[in-house]
């Protein structure tokens, strides 16, 4: 290949233009050209591109978002647009693509494989629900910001003893909640793929009551319910008020931690290496420490799953 492209679509996320400046720079090495296509699958539609150099790269790595800009596009699902953006591709000399993106990113890139156009998968979503991978780009950093949030929650919840429940981001992954939740000290924990015991959550508030704790933090995953839904039925139940914070888009946003610039250029490296090999309809991904790629089927033929054992250990710990 002398040429490929890169996109970035659906939801940004903190590290994406690290794995954009990753793929530039680790194909330029290889003397490959990378066009960046802006808006995703919507410019890949309408051949909305330019060429990336080394420059154009330059003093990305610390920005959160994405260089390239993204948007969700329903009518890519549509084969005449697939198409028509094909033939916009080869037409400017873009011989692979490699997609940063989630779930509707990944479905996008296998259709264009099944289509004869080469395509990579990197994982940039801060929900981590990719199957697959461990971990996605953005997620640590989402992870922090989300801790820093409930680190200042609780400075308040103390000072008024009132109890708060923050409700984060997350689609029908609990990721961000687990995570956050451990590492915060919450005292309950809701995410979608464990089932909530109403019951146990006021126990839980009213056990801390009787041993002299005026204060809660209880973190709910949007794919559960809204943190309001929680709060009314906190107080029919039960009679408990509670304050309620949603932290919303503040949560993909901001400077990419250490981890996920890292992760990034792994990743970024790994796809323009799988397409220079001839390979295509891959994923990149890594497990147990290794950086590796898998066949795009995967990420939709299994299911994401939460670690649950950091959820029994939640429990344990917030007694």
């Amino acid at each position: 290949m002398k040429r490929i492209a890169v996109l970035t679509s659906g939801g940004d996320s903190p590290g994406m233009n690290a794995v954009i400046r990753a793929v530039v720079r680790k194909a330029n090495f290889h003397g490959v050209e990378v066009m960046g296509v802006y808006h995703g699958y919507e410019g890949f539609i309408e051949g909305r591109m330019e060429l990336l150099d080394l420059g154009s790269v330059g003093g990305i790595i610390q920005r959160g978002g994405t260089k390239l800009f993204s948007s969700r596009c329903p009518k890519f699902k549509e084969e005449q647009y697939q198409l028509q953006g094909i033939k916009n591709m080869k037409e400017a000399g873009v011989e692979g693509l490699v997609v940063i993106g989630g779930d509707g990113s990944y479905r996008g890139a296998l259709e264009l494989t099944k289509k004869g156009f080469p395509s990579v998968g990197v994982p940039g979503t801060i929900d981590n629900d990719i199957p697959g991978t461990e971990y996605t780009i953005g997620f640590d950093t989402a992870l922090n910001t989300v801790i820093e949030s409930i680190d200042k929650i609780r400075d308040t919840a103390t000072s008024h003893e009132n109890s708060f429940i923050v409700e984060v981001m997350g689609r029908d992954a609990g990721d961000i909640a687990l995570w956050a939740g451990l590492a915060a000290g919450a005292e309950s924990i809701l995410i979608p793929e464990e089932e909530y015991d109403i019951e146990d959550i006021i126990s839980r508030i009213e056990h801390g009551i009787a041993r002299g704790k005026k204060h809660s933090i209880i973190i709910v995953a949007e794919g559960v319910m809204a943190g309001s839904e929680l709060a009314k039925i906190l107080k029919e139940k039960a009679d408990i008020t509670t304050r309620v914070s949603v932290l919303g888009h503040i949560q993909r946003g901001g400077s990419p931690s250490a981890r996920d610039r890292v992760l990034a250029g792994l990743f970024g490296a790994k796809a323009v290496e799988v397409l220079l090999e001839g390979r295509s309809g891959r994923a990149v991904g890594i497990k147990n420490h290794q950086v590796y790629d898998y066949d795009l089927e995967e990420a939709f033929s299994n299911k994401h799953k939460a670690d649950l054992s950091l959820y029994t250990l939640s429990k344990e710990l917030s007694i």
